[in-house]
């Protein structure tokens, strides 16, 4: 890279990192939400984890089509597309609390997924590629670090916004389920009206959203990745480690109300969470984008996922303070595993960037399955018991890594 090129590309760079903590905000506003809907509802955990599940199947049905998408419009126009659709899906949410139905409410959600679907599918590899490759990991590690700021702040204010008063003040009739539900737009209004200024600065810095491969991309196919067995096993990655966070951040406020573990009320469990656990997250990916310039990036991910497991265990087996604490401290450890995963895979794959990055950002819809299954253990056997779920992620996780120890990059 040429000095005269690297102001411009540091812009560029800092300017794709603003849509890292949008997608953190609007994605971490589902976990006050599941406690509110499972209230106004009243929802099974089973049931109420289909927010999640409306939320992360978009990744499931769209990452390829925005793959195609992203090859044929480039990176900033794809960007502001997606905006356009997190925007769209915010304004259904008070339609869809209008009409008091929460089918309506998961169809909302599912449109703004789609938005950050498609996002996800252009920030992602562009934020790893605005630079040297060797940093590739640091990169994305750092735009992570201000995803998480998004996820620290939404549980923090979606807990004050929408698990206050109406039906969480002790009453439960039907003036007490519309204002939580006013609550619930308020949320989504918020998100609407912070998109469209971050669509408009966007706008203004939309020519530095190139790299070198996106015109080599143009003539990919989306469908390039099945044939990489590296794509696929960062594509299972990916899967489980976003199945798993997600699991824990849905449980968690519901885990730390509980009598045995903390008895703490809905909206001071909510701001434990955003403090601690995504809080957690946060320190952890500013941490880790230093580490990341110094430890292979393989290392580091394998020894997170081993912590995380004993974790999980730790809250399956004990009770208390303990679990409560064993619980939150997941997020740290959390922090470095998406990028490091994202980039690993990256690196291995032989298939076109765009098409890798389409297939690694499909399998996130494990943020739609592991949570259903965790909330069916939950009903079953109880809240613990249900962090088994994401405990087998983090075995599988550390597999990944250590077989990305002992395989270069592919040239």
């Amino acid at each position: 890279m040429s000095d005269s090129s690297k102001p411009q590309t540091t812009a560029a760079f800092a300017t794709v990192t603003t849509l890292f903590f949008m997608w953190g905000f609007a994605t971490a506003s589902i976990d006050p939400l599941v406690p509110s809907v499972k209230a106004v509802f009243s929802l099974s955990y089973t049931e109420s984890m289909l927010t999640q599940f409306a939320w992360f199947l978009a990744y499931g049905l769209i990452s390829i089509p925005a793959a195609f998408v992203l090859e044929r419009l480039g990176y900033a126009r794809t960007i502001l597309i997606s905006l356009g659709a997190m925007v769209a899906g915010c304004l259904l949410m008070p339609v869809a609390t209008h009409i008091d139905a929460y089918a309506f409410v998961l169809v909302a959600l599912f449109v703004i997924a789609v938005g950050i679907t498609q996002l996800q599918v252009a920030a992602n590899p562009l934020a790893a590629q605005l630079g040297n490759p060797e940093r590739s990991h640091f990169r994305l590690t750092l735009s992570q670090t201000f995803n998480s700021l998004g996820t620290v702040l939404a549980p923090i204010i979606g807990s004050y916004v929408m698990l206050r008063g109406g039906v969480f003040s002790g009453a439960a009739n039907a003036v007490s389920r519309a204002a939580t539900l006013r609550n619930v737009d308020t949320q989504f209004l918020l998100i609407a009206g912070i998109i469209v200024l971050l669509a408009l600065f966007i706008w203004s810095f939309r020519r530095l959203l190139h790299v070198p491969s996106e015109a080599e991309d143009v003539n990919a196919s989306p469908f390039a990745a099945f044939t990489s067995r590296w794509a696929l096993f960062g594509a299972l990655a990916i899967f489980l480690y976003v199945g798993a966070e997600v699991s824990i951040s849905s449980l968690m406020i519901n885990f730390l109300h509980q009598k045995p573990i903390m008895d703490a009320d809905v909206d001071h469990a909510g701001r434990l969470l955003g403090i601690f656990y995504w809080g957690g997250a946060m320190v952890g990916r500013g941490l880790g984008s230093v580490v990341l310039t110094r430890v292979p990036a393989s290392r580091v991910l394998a020894l997170a996922a081993i912590v995380a497991l004993l974790l999980c265990l730790t809250v399956t087996g004990t009770a208390g303070q303990i679990a409560g604490c064993a619980a939150l401290a997941v997020g740290f450890f959390n922090s470095i595993m998406f990028p490091t995963i994202f980039t690993l895979t990256l690196e291995r794959s032989h298939a076109p960037t765009a098409a890798t990055s389409g297939l690694l950002c499909m399998a996130i819809v494990g943020g739609a399955i592991l949570p259903v299954i965790a909330g069916k253990t939950a009903d079953n056997f109880g809240v613990s018991l249900a962090f088994f779920v994401p405990a087998v992620s983090y075995v599988v996780i550390a597999i990944f890594a250590m077989s990305a120890r002992s395989h270069q990059p592919a040239s």
